[in-house]
């Protein structure tokens, strides 16, 4: 299982290899988690996922980081041509994990897919989240963001 921490904040400042967005199948930069690395990464990383999609939901894909401090961001689809579920939010954990192993990358950050325009339950999805991260390798280091304390409590809760 990956070691989970928790942190509360905007997850573009995490310091590590690279952090998770929560994506739309056609991997466009818009409000919430994929606004926040637009405006903060610079517009190259939304030209990067131009040439990568669009990609299917429950699928991920690999950009460079911009400006951002970690190496990478993880496109995690979790929406799009079908809407946010509980089994998205599994399915783009998995292939974003998928795609952190195939890059050997160590220190992961994620936040908590689907809560925002998905509007899903922000407890339900860090359970689904967590329950996924038991099946990463064990030398994988994963944070859990959660943007406000309400957010971070939900995560205590499911862990």
């Amino acid at each position: 299982m990956a070691l989970v921490r928790i942190a509360q904040g905007d997850i573009t400042g995490f310091e590590g290899d690279a952090i998770v967005n929560a994506a739309n199948d056609r991997l466009i930069l818009g409000s919430g988690v994929a606004g926040a690395i637009r405006k903060k990464g610079g517009p190259e990383i939304q030209e990067e996922c131009n040439r990568h999609g669009p990609i299917r939901v429950g699928e991920a894909a690999v950009t460079g980081a911009g400006r951002l401090p970690a190496r990478y961001v993880i496109h995690a689809a979790v929406l799009g041509a079908e809407p946010a579920s509980y089994g998205t939010v599994r399915r783009a954990t998995r292939a974003a994990l998928e795609e952190a192993r195939k890059l050997g990358l160590q220190t992961v950050a994620f936040p908590l897919l689907g809560t925002g325009v998905g509007g899903l339950d922000a407890e339900t999805v860090a359970r689904t989240m967590i329950q996924e991260f038991k099946n990463a390798p064990d030398d994988i280091e994963v944070t859990l963001y959660g943007y406000t304390e309400a957010d971070v409590e939900a995560i205590r809760r499911a862990l």
